[in-house]
């Protein structure tokens, strides 16, 4: 029997989910063994290198495979990713004449020079790299084996073909794969990974005549329009071994395992195998501009899970209208203005230091002193990776655990030296708490924000 990977790639999607749901995301998905989790892009982008590194410290079972789409985004993704137990950098270039000129605006000679070079250099510093080749249908064929040709000849262990256009039927498509076989015979000792296209609602039924014809890798997805996560475990299973294969993924959990991950999604759900249709979640608007009244953005800060007295909800409209003045305010925004004035109150507990060690071989821990009325006190606690760890270690200092109830992290400035922001949520008594911090040291901002929401809580229970 010959194994199929399945490449999950919700998290690499721009999806509407916040930090602490794409790290719930990528738990089960490593939980149920998919083959390989993709991520988004590191791209000298601050969040969302935290959020791979943050992902590649969870993983244990599957692959955790990062982006690069050009020379200078290797370092960036392999130091992201290199903590992972399993790491693959996945380089990523058009081959077709449309996408070469109009994204790269390169030449095919120089699209093919460029393939050789980024490959190469994943490969001096990543054991596991795979090149993808976008808009191989589209591709001058000639062209499209010389590509797949300098990838493999650059080390490239896995060579995936991607049908953005959508538009072939599964024999057509199973034709394709053959012809890559025959004009590159050094593929048979490779992983040959497919991404299909869904415009004519055929993505699965070409990712599976893809494998009759020899492919090993589908590229999947639990929420998105090409071949589902659960359509293409149940095809495998049902039919796959009257053609030799089988997938690692544990067919048990699937179902709730892609129900989960829907749930966190902003978008709206997939059609369910049975034709039911899942109902999305009430989310708050997309953007409130200065037209807004005050009902308007209580009812926004009410979706996002906040019940604001009088008080405060005056200070937020009066921050909102502000803003709302230049732009347009999106909820996220909304979200920072009230973790930064609603219910400010005197800090009980303040940040001293903090000590955090994280690697791929131990457990992340944390030890964090702080200040209390002139006191110093401190915890010490493992984790699952280093933020969880030092928000633990706070738990041991004031005894009490809190419901996270939501994370994010981005990024407020650019460069080497950017600004980290992190949100917090917490939930105690059914009621929101949030709070907001701003580091050069992501860490430091999450356990800021942390300790902003924190004491919001104990001022509350003390006071009121």
């Amino acid at each position: 029997m010959k194994t199929i990977k399945l490449v999950e790639m919700t998290l690499s999607k721009n999806q509407g989910m916040s930090f602490k749901e794409k790290l719930e995301c990528a738990r089960i998905l490593d939980a149920i063994h998919v083959d390989v989790i993709e991520t988004c892009a590191v791209a000298g982008v601050k969040a969302n290198e935290i959020l791979v590194k943050s992902v590649s410290a969870q993983t244990t079972n599957s692959i955790v495979s990062c982006p690069v789409l050009s020379l200078n985004e290797v370092d960036g993704a392999w130091a992201s990713v290199k903590d992972a137990k399993k790491a693959r950098l996945n380089v990523k270039l058009p081959v077709s004449i449309v996408q070469m000129e109009y994204m790269y605006k390169k030449k095919p000679a120089q699209m093919l020079e460029m393939i050789s070079e980024v490959v190469a250099k994943a490969k001096s510093v990543c054991e596991d790299v795979e090149f993808t080749a976008l808009d191989a249908t589209r591709a001058e064929g000639s062209f499209l084996i010389q590509a797949i040709g300098k990838a493999v000849s650059a080390g490239a262990d896995t060579v995936t073909v991607s049908d953005d256009a959508g538009e072939m039927l599964p024999d057509e498509f199973g034709a394709f794969i053959k012809s890559i076989y025959v004009g590159v015979p050094e593929l048979h000792e490779k992983n040959v990974g497919v991404k299909t296209g869904n415009a004519l609602s055929m993505a699965c039924a070409c990712a599976f005549e893809a494998v009759r014809a020899g492919a090993n890798q589908i590229s999947v997805c639990a929420s998105c329009d090409q071949p589902g996560l659960e359509e293409m475990t149940a095809i495998l299973s049902a039919r796959g071994e009257k053609c030799g294969v089988v997938c690692n993924v544990d067919k048990t959990a699937i179902k709730r395992a892609v129900s989960q991950i829907a749930r966190f999604d902003r978008v709206k759900p997939r059609e369910a195998l049975n034709g039911a249709e899942e109902v999305a979640p009430a989310v708050p608007e997309k953007e409130l501009d200065k037209n807004a009244d005050i009902n308007k953005v209580m009812r926004a800060a009410s979706l996002l899970g906040y019940d604001l007295s009088a008080e405060d909800l005056a200070k937020v409209y009066e921050a909102f209208m502000n803003v709302a003045s230049k732009r347009a305010v999106d909820s996220r925004e909304l979200d920072a203005i009230i973790a930064t004035v609603a219910l400010q109150v005197p800090p009980t507990y303040r940040l001293s230091s903090y000590v955090v060690n994280s690697g791929n071989i131990i457990s992340a821990t944390a030890h964090v002193v702080l200040d209390k009325a002139g006191d110093a006190v401190q915890g010490l606690s493992t984790g699952d990776g280093p933020i969880d760890a030092a928000f633990m270690a706070i738990e041991k200092i004031v005894g009490h655990h809190y419901e996270l109830d939501d994370f994010e992290i981005q990024s407020v400035t650019s460069g080497r030296e950017a600004m980290g922001e992190a949100l917090v949520k917490l939930r105690d008594g059914g009621k929101l708490y949030s709070g907001r911090g701003i580091s050069t040291d992501i860490i430091g901002a999450s356990i800021r924000a942390y300790l902003n929401a924190l004491n919001k809580i104990v001022y509350r229970e003390t006071n009121v």
